[in-house]
């Protein structure tokens, strides 16, 4: 099936990768923009009721182009961060739940494409600024778990593509707290540090060996800092250059510094976001001051909804709503886990203005780098195998070639989404929202949930019992994707792991 599909869309997807690589012979500058945990609702281009002010990013999405219907691939940082480099679900690979600790050994191994090798063989200097949480090779004392500073730090993101690389192991609550700066630890830990929630509902962080030049408030600033000289200095080659700028922020520790801190009016976590809003306005501003604003793309999301940490209670209190309506949270497979703020803006290649209900993934970023510097799509192999091309949004059409989603939660549960129908292959939220599923479970509530999603945009009515042929009809179409290791049309590849997705006592229809 995948075979002759492809036969009957790949013309097409040559003829607007060619096309729109032939209008735009200069191959843009990008700079991919992720924050962690910033729900879909804690932005007003993605929230007309946005309580938070984000005058930088509003006026990114006013000057480009905002997706209303675009997700992460999980509902947490590390699998998402993999989909977004590697173009692939996450749970083909061989992390089938969770994320990994600042301490993990890496994920992606170096045969592995990724969107900088992409980017790296098409002549772009490639670089990775921030968080990276998918894991690097630490030198350890002798055969044991415990570090060794004074040794390079090997399988980082340079074997995934990346030329160079600034940034830290995992989220900012996660030790050791040292920058790394392209295999080199630049201050040896000399101390411990942490912080309690006894101590901060917000600012907490876990205790562990820190560095010296290694400020916690300080991080986010500090990435920009490193972000902004880049691009001044890539600037000047006059080359293309790609900008990997994953944020440690707004996640826990959330620790706003003046003037954001109290500024708000809502709480810290929003005086947080509103720091990431001024920031992305420096970079914007740094970007057009460097000459090559009309020739930049610059993306902005998020890996995933909000988290529980922002406080949920009180920002609701204070009329703002991190899910924007929709159901769950960070780490759900409800939609308030996974669908996320999608801002392009590039001037010479998306007109102004626009806002677009086109399905999207952030696993698509491979898909539309390969169409927009006009290289085939891979035939075979392992090479972005659930990427998208977002370029027909871009040039205005109403949706692109991807039809299904497949999201994943902390648990490991599953949902397919097609058109306005998404079943959810789990009892409760499969993350940390009421009900978990040791709950729904003892409730004995159904294992698998189905909602219509234009009707019911808070998912709130199983249609399970009313819709059992969509039931079926979507279980097919879920298992064939899987099972053919890829979303993508071509011949079927596979997954690294044996993959199973069906919840106790729920089985393939006939």
């Amino acid at each position: 099936m995948y075979k002759y599909l492809s036969l009957l869309i790949l013309p097409c997807v040559l003829f607007i990768s060619s096309s729109f690589a032939k209008d735009h012979s200069t191959p843009p500058n990008v700079i991919f923009v992720m924050a962690d945990d910033l729900g879909i609702g804690d932005v007003s281009p993605t929230n007309s009721e946005c309580k938070i002010k984000t005058p930088h990013l509003q006026s990114m999405a006013d000057q480009g182009i905002t997706f209303f219907d675009a997700h992460s691939s999980s509902a947490v940082c590390t699998p998402t961060r993999y989909g977004v480099l590697t173009g692939r679900y996450n749970w083909r690979s061989r992390l089938a739940r969770g994320v990994l600790s600042g301490t993990s050994d890496h994920l992606i191994p170096a045969t592995r494409e990724t969107v900088a090798h992409l980017l790296k063989g098409a002549g772009y200097h490639t670089q990775m600024i921030g968080k990276w949480h998918l894991g690097w090779d630490w030198g350890r004392i002798g055969n044991g778990k415990k570090i060794d500073f004074t040794k390079p730090v090997k399988n980082g993101p340079d074997i995934n593509g990346f030329r160079g690389y600034y940034g830290h192991c995992g989220s900012l609550d996660m030790p050791p707290y040292t920058w790394v700066d392209t295999g080199r630890i630049t201050a040896i830990p000399v101390r411990e540090e942490g912080v309690t929630k006894g101590q901060d509902r917000y600012g907490w962080y876990r205790k562990g060996p820190i560095s010296p030049d290694f400020k916690i408030d300080e991080v986010l600033p500090h990435l920009f800092e490193k972000s902004i000289d880049y691009v001044k200095e890539r600037a000047k080659t006059g080359k293309p250059f790609f900008l990997y700028l994953p944020l440690p922020a707004p996640h826990t520790p959330i620790v706003p510094v003046p003037p954001f801190k109290d500024a708000s009016g809502l709480n810290p976590y929003a005086d947080f976001v509103m720091q990431v809003d001024h920031h992305m306005g420096e970079l914007l501003k740094a970007v057009k001051l460097a000459g090559v604003d009309e020739n930049t793309l610059v993306f902005f999301t998020s890996d995933n909804g909000c988290s529980p940490e922002g406080n949920f209670p009180l920002l609701k209190e204070n009329g703002h709503d991190p899910s924007a309506g929709y159901r769950g949270h960070k780490a759900d497979i409800y939609e308030g886990g996974h669908r996320v703020p999608l801002i392009a803006r590039w001037p010479k290649g998306i007109a102004a203005g626009q806002k677009t209900n086109a399905l999207a993934c952030l696993t698509d970023l491979y898909a539309t780098m390969r169409d927009l510097i006009g290289q085939a799509p891979a035939k075979e192999g392992n090479v972005g195998e659930d990427s998208f091309s977002l370029l027909p949004a871009f040039l205005g059409k109403p949706e692109t070639t991807r039809k299904t989603l497949i999201s994943h939660s902390i648990g490991g549960s599953f949902s397919f989404r097609e058109g306005d129908w998404k079943l959810c292959l789990s009892s409760g939220s499969g993350g940390w929202s009421a009900p978990r599923e040791p709950a729904a479970k003892k409730q004995k509530l159904p294992p698998l949930q189905l909602f219509n999603l234009k009707s019911d945009r808070g998912e709130k009515k199983n249609l399970i019992k009313e819709q059992p042929e969509k039931v079926k009809e979507l279980l097919k179409k879920l298992n064939l994707e899987v099972t053919a290791g890829r979303a993508t049309p071509g011949n079927s590849v596979k997954n690294d792991r044996k993959v199973t997705f069906l919840p106790n006592g729920v089985s393939l229809p006939n």
